[in-house]
């Protein structure tokens, strides 16, 4: 299929909301196919349709030993236990903070033909879910920091090569950084 170029932070479409997914066809297909290409190239753990500037829902996973994908999907955690652990973006290139995730979920959605998936996950590939999921409700990792990590981050956004650059969706930056990390 191809090989996409990552959306960067500053992008309106990392910020909105994702359509579910209605249409089990040819698109959808091309579309996962699309993403998993990407996310190996990139050499990431998961990416999600807005990351290549596609407001649909779905994303893919490949890590902890394992690769799919998920259309439509819906997580929950299995009990309380969370970590901390470092948490990265590929559209924040570059940026990588502590984030709190829940360590175990079980996650639900379905695959590229509307077939029923089911996926239980720990570590990595729980910390991806639950990223991912994040991207298709137009919500950044940046906002799951503590105020403290959030400055630092930010920080590191500014100083970046890459922020106010024309790889940000042709040239289309937020003018105010509050105005890209409002919470919704």
């Amino acid at each position: 299929m191809a090989v996409h170029p990552v959306r960067l932070f500053g992008d309106p479409v990392l910020r909105t909301p994702t359509d579910p997914v209605t249409s089990f066809d040819d698109r959808l297909a091309r579309i996962v196919a699309d993403l998993m290409d990407t996310v190996r190239h990139e050499d990431g753990a998961g990416l999600a349709a807005p990351q290549i500037g596609v407001s649909t829902r779905v994303f893919v996973y490949t890590c902890g030993g394992r690769e799919g994908h998920l259309v439509n999907p819906e997580w929950e955690p299995i009990g309380d236990e969370r970590t901390h652990v470092n948490e990265g973006c590929l559209s924040i290139p570059g940026i990588s903070e502590p984030t709190e995730r829940y360590a175990r979920v079980v996650a639900r959605g379905v695959d590229v033909h509307g077939e029923p998936v089911r996926l239980e996950a720990e570590g990595i590939l729980a910390r991806a879910v639950q990223h991912e999921t994040d991207h298709l409700d137009g919500i950044l990792f940046l906002q799951r920091l503590t105020p403290d990590r959030r400055r630092s981050a930010m920080a590191g956004i500014r100083s970046s090569g890459w922020f106010g650059s024309d790889a940000i969706s042709a040239g289309v930056v937020y003018d105010r950084l509050a105005d890209a990390m409002a919470v919704r």
